[in-house]
């Protein structure tokens, strides 16, 4: 028995020696290159609040958008580690979303922070600082945002006073219009870092709405600053208005949460005109858009426009590199967008861009 014993590991011996050697020569496997080129920023407002259909997400669809993160295998990271892998332009693995939230209503304390926290998920908080101060009854308090910051939260810029900070008032100067926002977004800043210890260098844009001239102040005073147009976030990005995909109860079914999750960042290289507030006589607006090679499947790209549907896309030149889209109708008052989307070579993604227009009141 003991020499049947001895014979049997003396095979297992040879064998595990074998395979080491083996080991040694054989070259190791190669890992799938999972590294990409954007993440998904998501913004909400309300929770659980269906008096505020426009801008809620009903607890249902929060509760399965989180599940669906955690079982797909998302990371959650921090807003402002995904900007600096944007601004280093450094690749990221697959899968990754970062969570934003606007105005620090009080659903945000109640609903949103302990389900994130029962994750140990970061997130982000865009705070309208007047509102905080005048103790509106909507808003939290300055005492469970700092119980919220201790437990992992951040909380941002979004202006004093939730102001349409692209209108100018009536007889306004430029030079005027410039120190009253300055002045507005700095008063933000400093009731942040006096009653959190800390003013973080990223803003959103009350509305979303923002021109060139107020993307160039915001950047003057040092912000990345962040939209609500749809859209991954990508290396070609402009950091001077970040895309997020705005999660309302109308968009925010759980199929359509898990495609724009899963959306890819279009490599656009130059776009026409960039400032989303519509020239004087440029009603319905032309876009431009050159693209930067890609797999996404652009026989199949398709542009939509708000309310008007989808729209016949115009290439320009050789190699399917630069298209224009165009509204059939004038865009009406207010905020609209021409969104326009491709079947990537991966199955079930899509590349997605979104370009905001303000059309502003006469």
């Amino acid at each position: 028995m003991l020499d049947v014993t001895v014979g049997r590991m003396f095979l297992i011996t040879c064998a595990w020696v074998g395979l080491v050697a083996m080991s040694a020569v054989a070259p190791p496997a190669q890992a799938a290159d999972t590294s990409e080129q954007q993440a998904v920023i998501l913004m909400y407002h309300h929770f659980g609040e269906d008096r505020h259909p426009s801008t809620n997400v009903r607890l249902e669809q929060f509760e399965q958008h989180l599940a669906h993160l955690d079982e797909a295998g998302y990371q959650v990271w921090p807003l402002e580690k995904v900007v600096k892998y944007l601004r280093e332009r450094r690749p990221f693995p697959g899968r990754v979303v970062a969570i934003t939230i606007d105005d620090a209503y009080q659903s945000v304390y109640t609903q949103a922070f302990p389900r994130l926290r029962k994750r140990g998920w970061p997130f982000t908080v865009f705070v309208s600082t007047d509102g905080v101060d005048r103790g509106y009854r909507a808003y939290m308090g300055w005492e469970q945002m700092r119980e919220m910051q201790a437990q992992g939260a951040s909380f941002a810029n979004h202006s004093a006073s939730h102001d349409y900070l692209v209108r100018r008032q009536k007889n306004e100067a430029e030079a005027q219009w410039r120190g009253r926002v300055r002045a507005d977004i700095e008063r933000a800043r400093q009731r942040l870092q006096q009653e959190l210890g800390k003013a973080s260098a990223l803003f959103a844009y009350p509305y979303g709405e923002f021109d060139t001239v107020l993307a160039e102040l915001v950047k003057e005073m040092g912000f990345v600053a962040f939209g609500q147009q749809s859209g991954a976030a990508g290396f070609f990005d402009d950091l001077r208005a970040l895309p997020r995909f705005p999660m309302a109860e109308r968009f925010a079914d759980i199929k359509d949460f898990r495609q724009k999750v899963a959306s890819l960042a279009w490599p656009v290289s130059d776009v026409q005109p960039w400032s989303p507030v519509l020239a004087p006589g440029k009603n319905p607006p032309a876009l431009f858009l050159a693209l930067e090679p890609s797999d996404a499947r652009l026989g199949q790209l398709g542009c939509f426009v708000s309310g008007q549907g989808r729209v016949a896309v115009q290439w320009q030149g050789e190699g399917r590199r630069r298209f224009s889209v165009q509204a059939e109708s004038p865009l009406p008052v207010g905020r609209s967008r021409y969104n326009c989307t491709a079947p990537s070579r991966q199955a079930g993604r899509f590349y997605w861009y979104s370009h905001l227009w303000v059309r502003l009141p006469e």
